[in-house]
């Protein structure tokens, strides 16, 4: 794995995201109650903090959960709940540290369909159902990872020009999209809301 993202729209953030598979994982795991690309330059504060060039899953996993947590929280922190996403992280790495030999790409290396890794990336401790389908859609429209039904596996995600998540952002203009995209969407289900609610 070795691609530009243009998911943190900061270099460093991004080289890491496009070279890391872990780092890419975390990103999506952040990409919650927080601007995208907030949530996309934690790896790189993470790794920097932790005095790396990569995020190494074994040693993510073995850290003391407190001292974890105050390095996720130190000014500027990297998410609006370090401490929640702290102990996430420290999840997801024990998880991959148990299956897969701490190594994030070995989720979907080899994997002979895109149900299959859909499969797998909702056993992801903090991956439901659609942050699976949308880290699946990156993966394939972005990192060269697709395996034989991969866009259907993705759902919507999946679908060419879309622009409905973080796995259509090539830059700020593809940017705009998804974010208008997401405005929309907030304001159909506002809209059906104070409809059901009168």
């Amino acid at each position: 794995m070795d691609v530009t993202l243009h998911l943190a729209q900061d270099p460093e953030a991004d080289a890491l995201l496009g070279r890391s598979p872990l780092a890419a994982l975390v990103g999506m795991l952040l990409d919650q109650q927080v601007p995208m690309e907030w949530a996309f330059k934690g790896p790189r504060t993470i790794a920097d903090r932790l005095g790396a060039d990569d995020l190494d899953a074994h040693e993510i996993a073995a850290q003391d959960p407190e001292a974890f947590a105050t390095l996720l929280s130190e000014k500027p922190a990297v998410h609006r709940y370090p401490g929640s996403m702290a102990k996430r992280i420290q999840q997801l790495c024990q998880y991959l540290v148990e299956h897969y030999d701490g190594d994030a790409s070995a989720v979907w290396d080899g994997v002979g369909t895109g149900r299959e890794l859909l499969e797998r990336l909702e056993e992801l401790p903090g991956f439901g159902k659609q942050k699976a389908q949308i880290f699946l859609a990156l993966l394939g429209k972005q990192l060269g990872v697709q395996p034989k039904g991969w866009r259907e596996a993705a759902g919507a995600y999946g679908e060419q020009k879309s622009f409905r998540s973080v796995a259509d952002i090539t830059g700020p203009e593809s940017l705009a999209k998804v974010r208008a995209h997401k405005q929309e969407m907030k304001a159909a289900a506002k809209a059906k809301k104070q409809t059901s609610a009168g």
